[in-house]
Formats: C-alpha cells, sequence, structure tokens
C-alpha cells in the first residue's frame, strides 16, 4: 500500500476530482482495414484516421501552463501520426493540426497515411504522438489493429471465414466517391442534427439488422452478418440520431441487385433502398443527404439503375479512447502508457473478495481505487492487475443500517497522482434478506449488539456487482 499521509492527500484530491471531474480524453478513429499500396501508387487511408481532444482538463492544463508565462503559443497541441513500423523519425510519420469546433472538441486527420507494397504484416497498428507547442510531450497512443488486404473481395463470402464480414452491432462508415477521383469523396456525417455529405469529417455508424415486420418506433434488434436484402438501422454513435429502416442492396456497375443475399464484405458497393418506399434510395447531392428514386431496369427484373450518388462504399471501424486527469498533479512526464480497462473477474467474497482487471497497457505504478478508497493492488502484466476489493464500511459511517446498493466508480491511479478513469462501476448489494420493507429494529429491540453483528456478517457476505457504463 501507499503511504498513509499520502494516501489520505491523495484521497482528498480524487474526492475533489469525482465531484467535478477534469478529464483530458483523445478518441481515435479509423478503419478496421487498409489497402495496400502498390509501386508508386499511393491509397491513402478511408476513411482516414481521425482523433478528436475533448473534455474540461484541456483547458485547466491551458490554465496551468499560463500560469508559467508560456501563453496560448506554448498551449497548442499538435501531433504526429505513423505506422507502429515506421520507428522514431517524424519524416516518416504524418503532422497533425488540431482545430476547435462548435462543440469545442479538437480535431485533427491525418489524410495522407498509406501502407506501401514493401509491408508483409498482415496486421498493423497506428501510432499517435502527442506535443504542446513548446515541445512538452503528451503521450503517445496506439489505435487497434487494423487488417491489410490488397483489394476489396469480389468473390461471395463464406461466414466461415469471418475476418471481412460485417456483423449486426459493429460499427461502420460510408463513403461515395463519384467516378473513383479521390477528391470527390464524401462521407455520411452528422452535423446539427442532421444528416450530411462531408469532405471533412466522417462519422461512425452503428449498423444494427432488424425485423422486417416491424415499425420503425419498435424496431427489435438482431444478432448475426449483414446480408444484402437485410433490413438495418444506422445509428450515429456520436449523436444518437438514426435513419428509418432500410434495406442493403448489393451494387454492380451502378445497378442495385434485388436478389442478392450473400454476406457484405469490406469496402463493397451497396445501395441503401428505404424501406417500404417506391424505389427511393439513400443519396447525396454535393453536401446533402436527399432521397433518389431508382430506375427499373427494363431488361433485368431484379434490378435497379442508381445515380452515382446513391452507391456507397461500406468499410467497419474502431474507436479507442484514451483518458485521463492531470488535476492533482503537474506533472511532466508523459500520460503513457494510459490503460485501458476491458473487463473485470470477480473471485471471493465477503472478507476475501478479490478482483482482477483486466486490459492493456498496466504497469507496476498503478493503483486501483474504489471511488476515492485506495485498493491493495498487486501487478501480474500489461493485460491484468488483481486488488484486493475494499470493505463496504469504507464508503458509508453508516454501513452497518444500509439496505440499498452502493455503486462508486473505479480509477486506476499512477503513483505521481496522475487518474485515469474508466467507464466501470463497482457495486455493493446487501443479501435479499436485508431489503428494505423488512422491520428488522423492531424484531430483536432487547439485544441491539446481537443485531448490528447479524447485520455485519450480511455485509461481509455481500453481493458484488460489476457494471460497464454506456
Amino acid at each position: 500500500r501507499s503511504d498513509p499521509c499520502q494516501t489520505n492527500l491523495l484521497r482528498d484530491g480524487v474526492r475533489r476530482y469525482l465531484q467535478l471531474p477534469a478529464d483530458q480524453t483523445v478518441l481515435i478513429l479509423h478503419a478496421k482495414v487498409a489497402q495496400k499500396s502498390y509501386g508508386n501508387e499511393k491509397r491513402f487511408f478511408c476513411p482516414p484516421p481521425c482523433v478528436y481532444l475533448s473534455g474540461p482538463g484541456w483547458k485547466l492544463k491551458q490554465e496551468q501552463m499560463k500560469g508559467r508565462d508560456l501563453g496560448d503559443a506554448g498551449f497548442r497541441v499538435c501531433g504526429y501520426m505513423g505506422l507502429d513500423s515506421m520507428g522514431s523519425s517524424l519524416m516518416e510519420t504524418q503532422k497533425l493540426s488540431f482545430e476547435e469546433q462548435p462543440d469545442a472538441k479538437g480535431f485533427g486527420c491525418a489524410k495522407a497515411l498509406y501502407i506501401s507494397d514493401a509491408e508483409k504484416r498482415k496486421h498493423f497498428r497506428l501510432v499517435l504522438k502527442l506535443f504542446f507547442s513548446n515541445g512538452q510531450e503528451i503521450g503517445t497512443f496506439h489505435s487497434k489493429p487494423i487488417k491489410v488486404i490488397s483489394k476489396p473481395s469480389q468473390k461471395k463470402q463464406s461466414l466461415k471465414n469471418t475476418d471481412l464480414c460485417i456483423s449486426s452491432g459493429s460499427k461502420v462508415s460510408l463513403f461515395n466517391r463519384l467516378r473513383s477521383q479521390t477528391i470527390s469523396t464524401r462521407y455520411l456525417s452528422v452535423e446539427g442534427g442532421a444528416f450530411i455529405a462531408s469532405a471533412r469529417q466522417w462519422a461512425a455508424f452503428t449498423l444494427h439488422l432488424a425485423d422486417e415486420h416491424c415499425t420503425r418506433s419498435e424496431f427489435p434488434l438482431r444478432e448475426g452478418y449483414i446480408r444484402y436484402g437485410s433490413v438495418v438501422q444506422l445509428v450515429c454513435t456520436a449523436s444518437g440520431i438514426t435513419l428509418p429502416p432500410l434495406i442493403i442492396r448489393k451494387v454492380m456497375k451502378q445497378y442495385a441487385m434485388l436478389d442478392v443475399d450473400e454476406p457484405i464484405s469490406q469496402l463493397h458497393k451497396c445501395a441503401f433502398q428505404f424501406q417500404g418506399s417506391d424505389r427511393m434510395y439513400l443519396c447525396l447531392s454535393t453536401e446533402k443527404v436527399i432521397q433518389f428514386q431508382a430506375s427499373p431496369c427494363p431488361k433485368e427484373a431484379n434490378q435497379e439503375l442508381l445515380n452515382d450518388g446513391s452507391c456507397w462504399t461500406i468499410i467497419g471501424t474502431e474507436t479507442v479512447e484514451y483518458t485521463f486527469s492531470e488535476s492533482l498533479t503537474c506533472i511532466r512526464e508523459p500520460v503513457s502508457p494510459v490503460p485501458l480497462i476491458t473487463a473485470l473477474q470477480l473471485t471471493g467474497g465477503g472478507d476475501v473478495a478479490m478482483l482482477e482487471v483486466q486490459g492493456e497497457y498496466f504497469h507496476a505504478h498503478l493503483k486501483v481505487w474504489f471511488g476515492d478508497v485506495e485498493a491493495e493492488t498487486m501487478y501480474r502484466s500489461p493485460k491484468s492487475l488483481m486488488c484486493v476489493v475494499p470493505d463496504v464500511s469504507a464508503f458509508s459511517s453508516d454501513w452497518r443500517w444500509l439496505r440499498y446498493p452502493i455503486t462508486v466508480p473505479l480509477l486506476l491511479i499512477r503513483d505521481d497522482g496522475l487518474i485515469y478513469s474508466s467507464s466501470f462501476t463497482f457495486t455493493y448489494t446487501p443479501e435479499q434478506s436485508f431489503i428494505p420493507g423488512q422491520q428488522v429494529l423492531s424484531d430483536v429491540p432487547q439485544d441491539s449488539d446481537k443485531l448490528l453483528d447479524s447485520i455485519h456478517q450480511e455485509f461481509t457476505r455481500t453481493n458484488f456487482h460489476l457494471f460497464m457504463q454506456s
């Protein structure tokens, strides 16, 4: 455990943080697959990897740097992004310039990244290095693995090989490229509560399979892989805004194929027909998203003629989010590696309950905190930490009388006071026999000590619940 005096000081700081979190978040969006370049041709990643900086902690950091007479110029964030095989040379990476958006988020985009045919790997990661403009390093952040493909598969996909298939509930990006010209690329996005076609930014959409016989208001979701001819719903992951139910169609030479039901593959051309409409399709017109009415094909009853704006390319996407807070410290050391919690595993119970924290980028200088209570923590590997679950009495002075669950956030805190928040919480739940509605006090008024001991024993057999908040 940490020194008790230091822990008490840190605990006061953690309490202030929990009341008013001053987080700094780095969000990386990127495609799941990347098409390899050949010879002198450069096939830039599409959609381009994007980085968003958000959270009140960036403003707090700015105030701290102003206090050291660095001014606004010293606070500006700049970054470099490249492939994880490129080494440390900044000449091999692309510089990112962050611009502030109306929602106060910083936005940067790496439009000129590509992977050459000299690369023999089947997977790689993107590496993002962030700095302040005075040269102070913020940290290094990695994307999720990206699969390298030579070109979009034209074969009928088999569900035995699911690498390139798109499953219900996964995230996708849609883009349109007129006459195969890179400069004309437009991405389906959301701005001001409306769907738009943007040349600058792209949105990730959760693609859900839906029941064909239900109305839009019901829209029960289904599991499985997306096939052509399926009814789907596109939900913007950032705003939650949705399009009406759509039937996804395969596109061949600008024709929508109405009788194809094979699985959808990465970088396939597809079209989205509004369910129940008379050949109306999702279409872009410059930067607007409109409906286009397809023409029936006189020679082929199972085909409909589309225009260029109705033909979309679909690709799976990933997001990885790193969150940290320097509100308790004025460190100059990089914040990386920023740990990511992916799962929790509880073993034992009562006074000997142990929690395994699973994830990535763990190290020996981390402690697990349950709210403002430090847990005894043991480092096992870069993917695993073990800790002792604190007694419920640490969270309430009147714990003996509690009849309701207590939920606390899970934090990881570095030795120097750097806080890494997570989307996970831990809940202490009383046994069913002590749920409100039972008149325990009136049952044994003659022996209150025995009653207190009994309640204590029940709470040491507490049911624990692990939650990840969406």
